[in-house]
């Protein structure tokens, strides 16, 4: 039966992760910085020796692009992101992407004509690490975002996705919101330790959860550390601890389902002898169902409003980011099953619970997505792993999927 060449796409991994590597072993390649224009432009020599055709969209959105016998047919598209987290790993997103090329290479070996196009995604900031929110790109590329929104995201420095596009040389002509394609798939490493501690290494991802991003500020009173007694405080940190662990209580409430964090917590002009008088932190909340993480949120607000006003602050909840629960295509999750019972990979079915680009997709176009385990589950940390075997299974699972769905000529 007809596989990649593992070797081949263990050798591309790792040379795409000399690019931004960091000292830890890790990679820092934010979106459309130079660092990530060097791995594109990486990714865009492979293509082109692969044969491919490569185009930009407005967005920044980079696709390359396998002539199929059917002219005019829309294409079977596979990908995911070349850009990391600040101290990212080595395999999530990159692997999707890759592992879509090295389909392409192996088709190519084998002499292989589909009758629908083959074309790989890599989709502009994926990780949400630099502009806000997360899978822009794709967002974007799909209609659920606006172009002129997406363009005028800006990060931590006021940079601008646009700015950002001009100074990287990615701004492309390819319209945006872009045409549907006939399916996408993508693989991608799983970035928990569902599958690797049943011991399977291929998972047929039937869907995503549903996240829900809060920005949350807090408002007490700025005073003097050693001259305000604690009773006449009205202390913006001290009431964010207790928030954050009734956000920790109220996961414990959905489990094991509900999911809640606490990303980022930053303290207006803050100064070692000054009590907080202004405060900010993000919540993430999780859950597979779209009436828990309603439930949730509503939690989140009656009981931080509480808490708010028993210790006189003021308080201010506001959606940064909603991504409802998202199921996937059956016929590509079905495309998917039949590769992997085909090629006899022992596997199993999960639901996704990290956002992807495939979530935005699939209000587009059949979607599915293949997982594949990590190592201790870790991701989004520069001592993220992945088995080379694991890395030529899901690979494997793709090119088949993706083979049935485009056809052979």
């Amino acid at each position: 039966m007809l596989k990649i060449n593992a070797e081949r796409l263990w050798q591309s991994l790792m040379e795409m992760a000399k690019v931004g590597a960091t000292t830890k072993g890790g990679v820092r390649r934010l979106a459309l910085t130079s660092e990530d224009a060097a791995g594109r432009a990486l990714f865009a020599a492979w293509c082109r020796d692969a044969g491919l055709t490569l185009s930009v969209d407005r967005v920044g959105n980079l696709f390359a692009r396998r002539a199929g016998s059917e002219t005019g047919a829309a294409a079977v598209a596979s990908g995911s992101h070349l850009d990391t987290q600040p101290e990212g790993g080595r395999f999530d997103g990159v692997y999707g992407v890759l592992a879509t090329l090295e389909v392409v290479r192996t088709l190519n070996d084998a002499g292989i004509v589909t009758r629908k196009p083959i074309e790989i995604a890599v989709w502009t900031n994926e990780e949400g690490a630099r502009f806000t929110p997360a899978m822009l790109g794709s967002a974007a590329f799909t209609g659920v975002m606006p172009l002129e929104t997406a363009l005028a995201a800006h990060d931590a420095d006021g940079v601008t996705v646009d700015d950002a596009l001009h100074a990287s040389g990615y701004q492309g002509e390819r319209a945006v919101p872009g045409e549907p394609f006939d399916a996408y798939f993508e693989a991608h490493i799983e970035q928990g330790p569902v599958l690797e501690e049943a011991g399977v290494p291929v998972g047929v991802v039937t869907g995503g959860q549903a996240i829900r991003w809060l920005d949350v500020r807090v408002t007490g009173r700025a005073a003097h550390a050693g001259t305000t007694p604690m009773q006449y405080r009205k202390d913006a940190l001290f009431g964010s601890a207790e928030m954050a662990s009734e956000l920790e209580a109220i996961a414990a409430d959905f489990f094991p389902q509900g999911l809640a964090t606490i990303g980022e917590w930053h303290i207006h002009n803050a100064s070692r002898n000054t009590i907080a008088g202004e405060l900010m932190f993000t919540v993430d909340l999780r859950n597979p169902s779209d009436a828990a993480i309603d439930e949730m949120e509503a939690s989140v607000r009656t009981r931080f409003e509480a808490t708010a006003a028993r210790r006189g602050l003021t308080i201010d909840i506001t959606q940064h980011w909603v991504s409802p629960s998202t199921p996937f295509d059956p016929a590509c999750i079905e495309a998917v099953q039949s590769a992997v019972n085909e090629l006899g990979y022992v596997n199993q079915r999960i639901v996704s619970g990290a956002g992807h680009d495939a979530i935005h997709l699939a209000k587009h176009c059949p979607t599915a997505m293949i997982f594949i385990p990590c190592v201790d589950g870790l991701s989004h940390n520069e001592a993220e792993d992945a088995l080379p075997e694991d890395v030529a299974r899901g690979a494997d699972v793709l090119l088949h999927a993706m083979l049935a769905r485009a056809g052979r000529a």
